[in-house]
């Protein structure tokens, strides 16, 4: 403690107020020792502490905190970390997400913290007292809100689960201090989810989606009258706003396990009112070399996904728990994209307009990849099989169904033409892979012309969606020839991007007009792709290469 405090240990636990370094309340509850301080200075001004108990477990808990509690010391009322920072506390986790509740004055307290670690700071709800500090080189931001209620208690009845109702004085450290009025703690070392109290999901149905979220990234479980509840709350999503469902979705997506996510909500009855199109799926039946319907390979997709991605990871475990087979595919994988691994995760790290990172985006890829399989189902006689079912037209169609769902939630225009490129493409590397041989220049030039950004997440989904159906890596020669593809495509986008991708123009329209004597017109727009086209496959290099060649194209337009 300071040197100009006096010793409190004999307060441990408690609160007291102090005038300078006087002790004149103490209580339980902060507001006793308020007022017992009033009542003796009722002119004074007073400083709130609380006395943390060490005789608790330590708390793993974000560095931040020890930087601000000189700030919180100084305060004249608590100030409270509540609901997952606590939890993850608990559990051992440095949480990055940080939310303070006190009794009022919450948007001044966020511009004295933001003044402290000299960041900005943002008013999110005035009429709520809400504010916002975000420090970006941490990944770390810190809501302070006024009390949901009169008084803590009632916020903490507010919330959702008992493991995010748990709240802990600023300045403590240990679990001796913890304040757990609804058996959270409990409910955490036991896995479990739990509603505060019956009625917590009805009102506010977003909660159900929640508690599903927290199950795959905690590895908890639902409590047995949980899940009866969540059953019970789905019919009842479509009265939350469309944007706070697709904030859960996501946050669902970027799960370790996102597959089981996904079949937890179909399973609950979740998906049938989230997303119908993809349930749709279900019942939806696939010819070999598909062993699944497509909703089920949907998820696999996902599945394998997740161990694509790790293969790219540090001291990846990609092939561990896995069989010889898969361990094998994915050792294969992760050779071919190990000289691209940093690069990957710079392109993952990207974030368009709304946020979504590039490997979110992937993800949401991989949910809508065949979602318009249902729609273009037909089923034809084949004397192998007796039948042939085929999807004809499905990349397409699943795309434009997929726009339409990510507007509807609200995604921007860039994320969803991202999404869309990928459900378009997804089949454009297994029909390179099968077309035989290494794709050409003016191939790869053409692939990356129509999928832009999304060619390498379309790349890596490709590899997923060829594990999925085969439940491993299949016959060898389709194999090799897909890693072979997708290596060659991150071999043009990482190392020869400016030659094969995006050479930089050799002439523009305005030399190429004056060169060939010709007017404005469309027809100039068509020889400049196909001089860079060229150029990319190598066929032009110089200004008068490229003039020659446009002169040989050149067709005029006729009237």
């Amino acid at each position: 403690m300071s040197s100009d405090l006096p010793d409190l240990t004999a307060y441990v636990g408690r609160w007291v107020a102090l005038v300078g370094s006087q002790v004149t309340g103490v209580g339980e509850l902060p507001d006793a020792a308020l007022q017992m301080a009033r009542h003796s200075r009722p002119k004074e001004r007073f400083t709130l502490r609380f006395v943390d108990d060490p005789a608790g477990e330590p708390l793993v808990l974000s560095p931040l905190l020890a930087r601000l509690r000189p700030l919180f010391h100084t305060q004249a009322q608590p100030v409270y970390l509540v609901g997952g920072a606590v939890r993850d506390a608990l559990l051992g986790r440095v949480s990055h997400d940080l939310d303070f509740v006190v009794p009022a004055n919450a948007i001044k307290l966020a511009f004295a913290v933001a003044d402290a670690l000299e960041v900005p700071a943002y008013v999110l709800d005035r009429e709520r007292d809400t504010g916002r500090v975000i420090l970006p080189d941490a990944h770390t931001s810190l809501d302070f809100a006024r009390f949901r209620g009169p008084d803590l208690a009632a916020d903490l009845r507010d919330r959702d689960l008992t493991i995010n109702a748990m709240a802990l004085p600023a300045t403590a450290t240990t679990t001796a201090s913890l304040i757990d009025r609804h058996n959270g703690q409990a409910d955490v070392k036991a896995g479990l989810v739990r509603a505060i109290h019956q009625n917590s999901l009805r009102d506010d149905p977003v909660r159900a989606l929640r508690a599903v979220r927290l199950v795959h990234s905690l590895g908890f479980a639902l409590a047995p009258e949980m899940e009866t509840a969540v059953r019970a709350t789905a019919p009842h999503l479509h009265e939350s706003a469309t944007e706070r469902l697709r904030d859960e979705l996501l946050k669902l997506l970027a799960t370790a396990v996102p597959h089981r996510a996904i079949a937890d909500l179909a399973r609950l009855g979740l998906l049938a009112e989230l997303l119908p199109d993809i349930l749709a799926l279900t019942t939806v039946e696939q010819s070999p070399p598909h062993h699944e319907p497509v909703f089920a390979h949907t998820l696999s997709v996902l599945r394998w996904l997740t161990l694509v991605e790790a293969a790219v990871e540090p001291q990846n475990t990609s092939g561990s728990g896995q069989n010889n087979s898969a361990s094998t595919a994915l050792s294969a994988v992760e050779k071919v994209l190990e000289p691209y691994a940093e690069k990957i995760h710079a392109l993952w790290q990207v974030e368009v307009d709304g946020g979504l990172n590039g490997r979110l985006l992937l993800r949401l890829g991989a949910l809508f990849h065949d979602v318009g399989k249902a729609h273009t189902q037909t089923v034809e006689p084949d004397e192998a099989m007796g039948q042939r079912i085929r999807f004809l037209g499905h990349d397409q169609v699943g795309a434009d169904l997929t726009g339409e769902i990510l507007h509807r939630f609200c995604l921007s225009n860039e994320a969803a033409a991202v999404v869309k490129k990928m459900v378009a493409g997804h089949m454009r590397p297994l029909q390179l892979a099968n077309s035989g041989g290494n794709p050409s220049r003016r191939v790869v030039f053409r692939y990356f012309r129509d999928t832009a950004a999304a060619g390498i997440s379309i790349a890596l989904l490709s590899l997923a969606d060829h594990l999925a159906t085969y439940n491993g890596p299949g016959p060898e020669r389709p194999w090799q020839a897909l890693l072979q593809v997708v290596q060659t495509l991150c071999h043009h986008y990482f190392d020869r991007h400016e030659e094969t991708v995006a050479p930089p123009p050799l002439i523009d329209g305005r030399t190429l007009m004056e060169r060939l004597h010709l007017s404005p017109g469309p027809e100039i727009g068509r020889l400049l792709r196909l001089i860079q086209e060229a150029q990319a496959a190598g066929e032009v290099d110089s200004v008068e290469t490229a003039v020659a060649l446009a002169r040989q194209a050149y067709t005029p337009t006729k009237l």
